[in-house]
């Protein structure tokens, strides 16, 4: 599964770890985790991401 960083702060998101703190369990491809996820780092859109 491919990595994504957000374009504002860098912050990686692994789908490994995924983001459990707000709701993305570990093994979620960046593809399905909800629209309206944001960056836990800096708030950014998931738009804002792009593969690492």
């Amino acid at each position: 599964m491919e990595r994504y960083v957000c374009a504002l702060c860098g912050w990686i998101y692994d789908p490994a770890k995924g983001d459990p703190p707000n709701g993305v369990e570990p093994g979620t491809p960046f593809e399905d985790v909800p629209p309206d996820w944001v960056c836990p780092e800096c708030g950014a859109d998931k738009e804002l991401f792009g593969p690492e």
